[in-house]
């Protein structure tokens, strides 16, 4: 009975497989698990149904090589190769009798992930859609006037303070109230890190007028996070009014898709929170132009109307006092016409017993001594 050594049998696989597996192969597969030392070192995996693997291998690309194709695929997609990336990768098959089969990178197409990138982000979209919540926060109103902001950030950012900086040195020496509330912003941390401070906002929102998520500097691989599902439905659903500056100049992210307000950098978006507050200083000043000058017009408008009620009044009492005056005019006449002079002048006379009016004769007997009035002089009688 022939027999082999281990090494042999191995030596065999080895020229099997050049033999039969010469050249290199194009193949699609999703990154597992990702080593960069120099030499990157890679599980490769294919997903089959309900996630179980259907296939899985080990993978290596060579500092030399290694070090130009993840910058091109940086320069094409603005991201590095990760976990769950899907890739198309151009490889050839070798076999170790030690570490076994394994397949050596030659090269990778960044279109293929490109469009896996896009249909990944393109379903989450659809999904936020799906749950109804894509444009919850952009429905938000902002405040009239935004003073208290919560700020999620890296506590030693320099996009932390450039957004302060500009806050506090505004043009129009407004006051703002900030409160930051750390964060990792990058990594496979970020995303429950964000969360967890968001989490904390929410539980005090009564204290805030606005959310500021701000991040400057940094790779562009490093904003992966700001594409997750997780992330972008809380902060779609968040409470209060988002403005993000997590330093996007080439894509937008997801989750700036559904905040209120997107703006590039921590600084944008401060200068944009100091414009909002400015505006609203030169509409007050319009409103109070406006209320001056309704003021004016009201106010003319008022002296105007009691102009004309003095008249009136003016008028009226004087047509009034007209009035009485030829009543007083005719009664002064009546009262003469009916005087006793004018009744005496007609030829009438007044009788008087002991200085009384005599009414009727039979108040009189005979011997009475009587005065009688005329019109001129008085004589004295006596009743026979």
């Amino acid at each position: 009975m022939n027999s082999l050594s281990l090494s042999e049998l191995c030596a065999e696989l080895d020229q099997c497989i050049q033999q039969g597996l010469p050249g290199t192969y194009w193949v699609r597969a999703e990154i597992a698990q990702l080593t960069d030392k120099g030499h990157c070192y890679l599980e490769l995996v294919e997903k089959g149904e309900k996630g179980m693997f259907a296939a899985k291998m080990r993978a290596t690309c060579w500092s030399n090589t290694w070090q130009l194709i993840s910058a091109y695929f940086m320069q094409e997609t603005g991201k590095r190769p990760e976990p769950g990336m899907q890739v198309l990768v151009e490889v050839s098959v070798g076999y170790h009798p030690v570490y076994g089969l394994s397949l050596n990178i030659q090269n990778i197409d960044p279109s293929f992930t490109l469009g896996d990138l896009a249909r990944q982000r393109q379903l989450t979209l659809q999904q936020l859609e799906k749950d109804g919540v894509l444009d919850m926060n952009k429905s938000l109103p902002l405040p009239t006037v935004i003073r208290r902001i919560a700020v999620v950030s890296a506590e030693a950012a320099a996009g932390y303070g450039d957004f302060c900086h500009q806050l506090t040195d505004n043009p129009y020496n407004l006051s703002f109230s900030t409160q930051l509330f750390p964060a990792t912003m990058q990594g496979d941390q970020a995303v429950r890190s964000i969360i967890a401070a968001l989490s904390a906002i929410a539980e005090n929102a009564d204290d805030f007028d606005c959310v500021a998520i701000i991040r400057g500097g940094g790779a562009t691989t490093d904003l992966t996070c700001f594409d997750t599902y997780e992330l972008a439905s809380h902060c779609a659903q968040f409470p209060l009014p988002i403005l993000s500056g997590i330093g996007h100049t080439r894509d937008i992210s997801i989750v700036d898709l559904v905040v209120h307000s997107s703006l590039k950098t921590p600084t944008a978006v401060a200068e944009m929170i100091v414009d909002h507050n400015a505006g609203q200083l030169v509409r007050i000043d319009e409103l109070r132009q406006r209320l001056a000058l309704i003021a004016t017009q009201m106010v003319a408008v008022r002296r105007q109307q009691i102009e004309q009620l003095r008249l009136t009044l003016q008028y009226t009492i004087a047509n009034a006092l007209q009035k009485e005056r030829n009543r007083l005019q005719m009664f002064n006449q009546a009262i003469a016409l009916h005087s006793p002079e004018q009744i005496f002048k007609k030829g009438y006379s007044l009788t008087l017993h002991d200085g009384k009016i005599v009414r009727d004769a039979k108040q009189l007997q005979a011997g009475d001594t009587i005065a009688t009035v005329f019109a001129n002089g008085e004589r004295t009688s006596v009743v026979q």
